[in-house]
């Protein structure tokens, strides 16, 4: 049996399939648009985290050309970024920068008086402890990931 044309040329027997593409399309914009949406999220959280980084190498910055200044490396750290200027979540310098003694060793710092020497015979350092930290306000809640995440950094520096 082969089609034949109606009066109004179209061909019986066969579905119409205007439209399908249409349909397909409404279907996978959902999952487009959370594929974009996480895309861009992603995208902000490394900038946030780039950006703590860098708050935490200005202040490191700062003790190691000035010394010990509390207030100096805070707001060195504060500063230095520019993620939400005078916004939230605001860039924190927490904890606060501390300044301790040690001696070099291979595992890293070992905590010492500063009156001592270290256990090679050599003279204590003393250094500086630079912190940041800052709320990461998520777009999408996705599993697996706390919602706020909080990014990180310190940064010890030798200043004597």
């Amino acid at each position: 049996m082969t089609p034949t044309k109606t009066r109004f040329g179209k061909l019986s027997g066969r579905r119409s399939e205007s439209g399908t593409a249409a349909i397909e399309f409404a279907l996978f914009i959902p999952f487009l648009f959370i594929l974009l949406v996480g895309t861009v999220d992603l995208g902000f959280a490394m900038y946030e985290a780039m950006q703590v980084s860098n708050a935490v190498e200005a202040g490191m910055l700062y003790a190691a050309k000035n010394g010990w200044d509390s207030a100096g490396i805070t707001n060195s750290v504060l500063n230095a970024s520019s993620v939400y200027p005078g916004g939230t979540p605001a860039l924190t310098a927490t904890p606060a920068p501390s300044q301790f003694c040690g001696c070099p060793q291979a595992t890293g710092i070992a905590v010492a008086t500063c009156s001592s020497t270290c256990p090679d015979g050599s003279a204590v350092s003393q250094y500086v402890q630079v912190n940041a930290a800052l709320n990461h306000l998520s777009i999408l809640s996705l599993p697996g990931l706390p919602v706020p995440s909080t990014f990180t950094a310190k940064a010890v520096v030798r200043v004597n």
